[in-house]
């Protein structure tokens, strides 16, 4: 792999070198003052924000299909709109299944950092060669006044408190990539008034913990935030703190604060046929044979079971024009892992699509190698059938984030479930 041909990393590559962002993250554990994450804005290019979520099957597909429209694609990365590692088995399933096919890829990953120190193992396995994290500040009071709030395990953390567990986990994860022998960017908002000082220390921070090159950006006005107020930086302001920052460690100056979904040459906008792709591909409807869904009810009503405690799924289909009950059918008894997963997916070959309450990653991935997706939602099956018959996706407002089960205190069921 020719490092030098990343477009984020070598001011050279991003007139030649195109990437592509895969939207499959959209849950966050930080809130910074300075975000509003609009999945469905498409006139606003920052990080955030993006069109569509993918599942991680999907994003491939797309991928593929992205690949045939853009000729110089180099670097797949995941950065959002939420963070990587708030949705680890997501990340890693996608980054694995792009590696599978595209084994010459360069593969990079965008975080705060916060969720990542226990996957250092699987990102450096899978081959992420470079990842950039967000570490606005060092000194806790001065991230107080940049996050309303850090969730960390069970607990979420505020002021002081909540910047300190923040800066730790930060601080373990580049020195995890480092020992990994991964390209570390670090990127630092900054703030007037709040950072603007600061980012020169955080540039010598960094640079000690062995971080390879800084990325300052300058703040965006973003509505409905905390600094929506706060100026933006003028560009003599930023040339100043960069000359100050580069005396302790390379900077980058060329950053087009991409959004989630972008793809194409850093600093232009998606082309009409790239959102086409995407729309296309976030959809779920059915193909083939595969033209059921698979629900995990107690009545045939309610969403409102988890997948892993069903002991049997009502498998809905069209007929006339209308979505009817077509069978009711058991699950597997728990217990015996990807195995328990595979002869579920053995029973749901004319599906494809399962919605339940929730459902751990395990069932996700498996039952995503055999085309089948895992929805989460909680409300009325026919609010989420009919849209998925139709090729959308399950409304927001209903739907949750499969494959995000809680692990024993965080989990609601029996915790024998997804075994």
């Amino acid at each position: 792999m020719d490092f030098e041909n990343h477009p984020c990393f070598s001011a050279e590559a991003r007139h030649k070198t195109a990437r592509i962002h895969l939207p499959v993250a959209p849950k966050c554990n930080v809130q910074c003052n300075f975000c509003n994450r609009k999945y469905d804005c498409v006139n606003e290019s920052r990080p955030g924000v993006c069109s569509a979520i993918l599942a991680p099957d999907r994003a491939v597909d797309y991928l593929d299909k992205v690949m045939g429209t853009i000729g110089n694609v180099a670097v797949v990365g995941i950065a959002g709109p939420g963070d990587p590692f708030a949705n680890p088995e997501e990340t890693l399933r996608t980054m694995e299944l792009t590696r599978a096919k595209y084994p010459d890829m360069i593969l990079c990953l965008a975080t705060n950092g916060l969720g990542l120190p226990e996957y250092v193992d699987r990102v450096a396995k899978v081959g992420v060669s470079h990842v950039t994290i967000t570490l606005n500040a060092v000194d806790p009071e001065i991230g107080a006044r940049i996050y309303a709030w850090v969730r960390h395990g069970p607990h979420t953390y505020r002021g002081v408190e909540g910047a300190r567990v923040l800066l730790g986990r930060q601080v373990e994860s580049i020195r995890a990539l480092k020992r990994a022998g991964i390209t570390v960017k670090i990127n630092t908002v900054v703030i007037p008034g709040v950072n603007e000082e600061h980012a020169a220390e955080v540039a010598r921070y960094a640079a000690a913990l062995g971080a390879d090159v800084q990325n300052c950006i300058p703040l965006m006005h973003v509505e409905d935030t905390a600094f929506a107020g706060t100026p933006t930086p003028d560009p003599a302001t930023m040339v100043a703190l960069r000359l100050e920052a580069g005396k302790s460690i390379r900077q980058m100056s060329h950053c087009a604060r991409c959004r989630a979904d972008a793809a194409g040459l850093v600093g232009t906008e998606n082309s009409p046929e790239v959102a086409r792709l995407l729309r296309e591909s976030s959809g779920t409807g059915p193909s083939g044979e595969r033209i059921r869904v698979a629900v995990a009810t107690r009545e045939g009503i309610l969403v409102n079971q988890h997948l892993g405690e069903a002991t049997g799924l009502w498998v809905f289909g069209m007929e006339a024009g209308e979505v009817k009950l077509i069978a009711r059918r058991p699950t597997p008894a728990p217990g015996g892992g990807d195995e328990r997963w595979n002869a579920l997916a053995d029973s749901l070959g004319d599906c494809f699509a399962v919605i339940a309450a929730g459902c751990g990653p395990a069932p996700v991935r498996v039952l995503s190698d055999r085309g089948i997706r895992a929805l989460a939602m909680e409300g009325m099956i026919m609010d989420g059938l009919k849209p998925l018959f139709s090729g959308d996706e399950i409304p927001r407002i209903l739907s949750g984030t499969a494959g995000s089960c809680g692990a024993g205190i965080a989990c609601g069921g029996t915790g024998m479930g997804c075994a």
